[in-house]
C-alpha cells in the first residue's frame, strides 16, 4: 500500500469514529462518582471534545460535532476522487503517448 494511500485510509478510519463512534464509556463517565486513573485510560473518549466540572458541582461533556465530521468525511472523499480521476487519466494520457512513442 502507498504512503499517501495508508494516510488517507487513517484520516477516513478518524472522521468515521467521530463520525459513527461509540458513547458509552463518555456517558459512563457523566454518571460515575468517582473514577481511577487506571479506569479512565481504558475508556474511549474519542467522540468528546471537551470535559468541564463547573464549580456547582456535575460535570459537562461537550460532544464533537457529528454533522461535521460526516461534512469532512463527505469533502474529503469528494477531492480525493477528483484527484484520483485527474492522475488516472494523467496516467491513461502517458500509456497512450508511451504506445505512441513505441511505434514510430
Amino acid at each position: 500500500m502507498r504512503e499517501e494511500d495508508k494516510r488517507e485510509q487513517v484520516i477516513m478510519e478518524g472522521y468515521e469514529k467521530l463520525a459513527f463512534g461509540d458513547i458509552c464509556d463518555p456517558i459512563r463517565l457523566l454518571f460515575c462518582e468517582e473514577v481511577s486513573p487506571r479506569a479512565l485510560k481504558k475508556m474511549d473518549l474519542f467522540s468528546v471534545a471537551e470535559i468541564k466540572r463547573p464549580k456547582g458541582g456535575g460535570m459537562e461533556i461537550k460532544f464533537v460535532d457529528r454533522l461535521k465530521a460526516l461534512q469532512c468525511m463527505e469533502a474529503f472523499m469528494g477531492a480525493n476522487r477528483a484527484d484520483g480521476g485527474f492522475y488516472e487519466a494523467l496516467e491513461r494520457s502517458a500509456e497512450v503517448l508511451g504506445d505512441e512513442d513505441d511505434e514510430v
